[in-house]
């Protein structure tokens, strides 16, 4: 919904690709990348072709699935600017690509006549307004060092795709580079290759019809989140605050039926009341105070990156028994 032309970047070159695969291989050499072809005999059509389509379905595959996360973008932007950031993106990535091909033979001494094919150039170019503009939301953790964010998966897919050809780093080093130069405002790209209105109309009345699609209707609209991806990230995180708040109200009624329950209560108004004068007169005795648990200084650090206080990040921890999403969810409600 909202994203008509990532969906048709994502249907059209797949279906072209997927034919040219396997019925009809013998046109695949019109959308070969032939980087030589271009500088000798000056088949400039061939970057239209060799930068549009891809001839590897692994590329295909990879490529496809990070324009459907990428498709957030044209949801925050709108189809307009967002195909005014792949056009600039693509021209640019085209420039780079002969400018590093020619570096790479001065430096290195190696001749490359070809590079793969493919819709690659801008793919990689969107990574930056993605690592820049899309919060990090943790997950969760494996192995309790390694964290799992909502942005893995689409690093996952990029390192994917960077690893799957022998020079296909050109093609990503040249698309961070165009994407860090349209999306930094450097030398006013953004205002020179741009979608002019008219063109944007016309593409409006002739081909959103056909790609865009309807609202979906068992979708729950949840706070004030700006795109489907954000609601359903906010419903997620309503959630799991929900069972941890159920998974502490548990450990609170085993503890006190084991008799050794942790008064919450006492434990963690420090954290809102830690100015106020008039606490110091109610805090209890040295001897009703169990001794303090040891802390992880890790565990501590992750807190205080978070924003919050050394202080604070002790006694949650504390408070917590080491656990860092419980100390984290009450530091958060406190």
């Amino acid at each position: 919904d909202k994203a008509p032309l990532s969906k048709s970047l994502l249907l059209v070159p797949s279906a072209v690709s997927i034919l040219l695969t396997l019925l009809f291989q013998h046109y695949q050499k019109f959308f070969a990348y032939n980087l030589q072809a271009i500088k000798e005999d000056f088949q400039i059509w061939r970057l239209v072709c060799g930068r549009t389509i891809c001839l590897d379905l692994k590329d295909t595959f990879c490529s496809s699935l990070l324009i459907y996360n990428f498709r957030i973008f044209e949801r925050r932007y709108g189809s307009r600017k967002f195909s005014s950031f792949l056009l600039g993106a693509w021209m640019l990535s085209a420039l780079f690509d002969l400018l590093l091909v020619e570096l790479a033979q001065y430096i290195f001494g190696f001749t490359i006549n070809s590079l793969p094919s493919g819709f690659l150039g801008p793919v990689f170019a969107l990574f930056v307004p993605f690592y820049c503009s899309i919060p990090r939301v943790q997950v969760t953790q494996v192995l309790g060092h390694f964290s799992i964010t909502n942005k893995t998966l689409v690093y996952i897919l990029g390192l994917q795709l960077l690893t799957s050809g022998s020079y296909i780093w050109i093609l990503a080093l040249s698309g961070l580079i165009s994407g860090i130069c349209y999306n930094s405002s450097i030398l006013k790209v953004h205002q020179i290759l741009c979608v002019p209105s008219w063109v944007a109309k016309i593409f409006s009345w002739t081909l959103e019809p056909i790609f865009s699609s309807a609202e979906p209707t068992n979708e729950i609209r949840v706070g004030m989140g700006a795109t489907v991806d954000i609601q359903r990230q906010q419903r997620m995180e309503l959630l799991d605050r929900q069972i941890m708040m159920s998974q502490v109200a548990q450990m609170r009624r085993q503890r006190q039926q084991q008799g050794g329950m942790i008064n919450w209560n006492r434990l963690f108004p420090p954290l809102r009341h830690r100015h106020n004068a008039n606490y110091q007169d109610h805090r209890p005795s040295d001897q009703e105070t169990p001794p303090p648990t040891e802390v992880s200084e890790e565990q501590v650090a992750r807190l205080m990156e978070m924003g919050f206080s050394r202080g604070d990040a002790l006694e949650a921890l504390r408070a917590s028994n080491n656990d860092l999403n419980v100390a984290t969810n009450f530091l958060l409600q406190h």
